[in-house]
């Protein structure tokens, strides 16, 4: 299983972008997709999630900005980000739950400038 994500750039604060995360391979019954992000020095933290069934969650402090959307038919997961901020700063990781185990991609850096 392959997972490859993309949509990462350099964008002023305010600006947008929107990731997306193509899995590939063989994969049984995907049930969560969801991005995490690390910032230089500090752990990686959840984002935002979407479930098989359409139930979404987001951190709190991008509630309101990011919307986090996917294709079941093309096993993709995309995450608009909206308003970013400088603290948005961060490599995004996607990631996989699926019936056949858990897995990452290997991220895309987003770097928001102030």
């Amino acid at each position: 299983v392959q997972l490859v994500e993309s949509g990462g750039g350099l964008v002023q604060a305010g600006g947008s972008l929107r990731l997306s995360c193509a899995a590939s391979g063989t994969i049984f019954s995907i049930n969560v997709m969801g991005w995490y992000r690390q910032a230089p020095g500090k752990a990686r933290e959840l984002v935002a999630v979407t479930t098989s069934s359409g139930g979404t969650n987001y951190a709190d402090s991008v509630k309101g900005r990011f919307t986090i959307s996917r294709d079941n038919a093309k096993n993709t997961a995309y995450l608009q980000m909206n308003s970013l901020k400088f603290e948005d700063t961060a490599v995004y990781y996607c990631h996989v739950l699926s019936l056949g185990g858990a897995y990452w991609g290997k991220g895309t850096l987003v770097t928001v400038s102030s």
